[in-house]
């Protein structure tokens, strides 16, 4: 595989456009009971060679904004109600059925949180690999397994030549962890979106999972989106967070700031539920209640139930992404707040 440009590109003075751009995206779910509002408005962009994280609780509709982003929601129940979803100047959601299959695997690919489910378990992880080139190359089999096996010492993978002929339940989970990246990889996409890749992996798998994808994407300057519920996880790869709760996103930040001084009660939440060493013994934070109902969203601010800080206007108002400032009013680029009272929150 070719070693992409290694920097972003700049016109000046000006950043490159976006390679994704998601625009007031909107997914619904018609069930019997009635239709749940997973996504409501979602807006983010993702340059190449940069790391999106995208944050929150289970139910807050990550991975249903990534499925929909890599056209594989299931319809029905599952349906995209607006937006527009923009890849490299094209909007996917105009596409055909066949266009959006060329898109994935060759231009964006995704790694799944269950490597195990995720994997068949009658075919051999070099088959599994090999077929990418088979499917979309047209390679021989011979081929596709010596590529199979590339990819697979690419990717830190010990014993390629031997493991290609292994099935999955063979390989430990971070080895599978690394067979899903490597199958991402196979086409050499621009985007590869990370679907909680280091879940029910222990602590020292997990940074191994996520230096490999740091070092990736520097290696071959690709978009990176990271979905997780853990702060810790992100804290050392991302370059910009988006925090999402019932479908929308409550606040955007550049990493580093995003730790040091949050904007929204839930993201203050979210951060102070992080074990700390400092804090041996105590009883861990924990947001009080659970997250909302997607059938039944609280009026005006969806958060508002569990926050600590809600107020009348609160229950009324849904509140819009403000943009976020200091107290002298210089702004603060990157950063937004869907709270009516962001300011109290940051400089509180």
């Amino acid at each position: 595989m070719s070693t992409a440009v290694s920097a972003r590109a700049k016109t000046g003075d000006t950043e490159e456009a976006p390679l994704l751009q998601v625009r007031d995206l909107h997914v619904e779910f018609r069930t019997r009971d009635g239709v749940a509002k997973a996504v409501n408005g979602v807006n983010y962009s993702v340059r190449a060679g940069e790391t999106l994280a995208i944050l929150g609780e289970s139910g807050s509709g990550k991975s249903v904004s990534s499925q929909a982003v890599m056209g594989i929601l299931d319809s029905p129940p599952g349906f995209v109600t607006g937006g527009e979803i923009m890849f490299k100047g094209r909007d996917l959601l105009k596409l055909s059925n066949e266009e959006r299959r060329k898109v994935r695997g060759a231009q964006m690919a995704m790694v799944f949180q269950d490597a195990l489910s995720s994997l068949n378990p009658v075919h051999t992880v070099g088959t599994q690999l090999g077929e990418m080139y088979r499917v979309h190359k047209g390679s021989s089999r011979k081929d596709a397994k010596l590529k199979a096996i590339e990819l697979m010492e690419r990717v830190g993978i010990p014993g390629a030549k031997e493991r290609v002929n292994q099935y999955p339940h063979q390989f430990s989970g971070g080895m599978r962890q690394r067979v899903m990246i490597a199958m991402a990889l196979a086409l050499e996409p621009d985007l590869i979106i990370a679907d909680e890749p280091t879940t029910a992996l222990d602590v020292t798998v997990q940074a191994q999972v996520m230096e490999l994808l740091g070092d990736l994407q520097r290696e071959y300057n690709m978009g990176l989106i990271l979905i997780t519920h853990d702060l810790g996880v992100v804290a050392d790869v991302a370059d910009k967070i988006a925090v999402m709760y019932a479908g929308r996103i409550v606040e955007t930040a550049p990493v580093h700031e995003l730790y040091a001084r949050p904007a929204h009660p839930y993201t203050r939440g979210l951060l102070d539920s992080i074990p700390r060493l400092d804090q041996k013994g105590q009883e861990l934070y924990a947001i009080k209640g659970l997250p909302p109902n997607l059938l039944r969203i609280p009026s005006g601010c969806a958060f508002n139930p569990r926050c600590p800080m809600a107020q009348d206007i609160c229950r009324s108002e849904v509140p819009p992404l403000h943009a976020v400032t200091e107290q002298d009013g210089r702004a603060l680029p990157g950063r937004g707040s869907a709270c009516h009272f962001w300011k109290e929150t940051l400089h509180g």
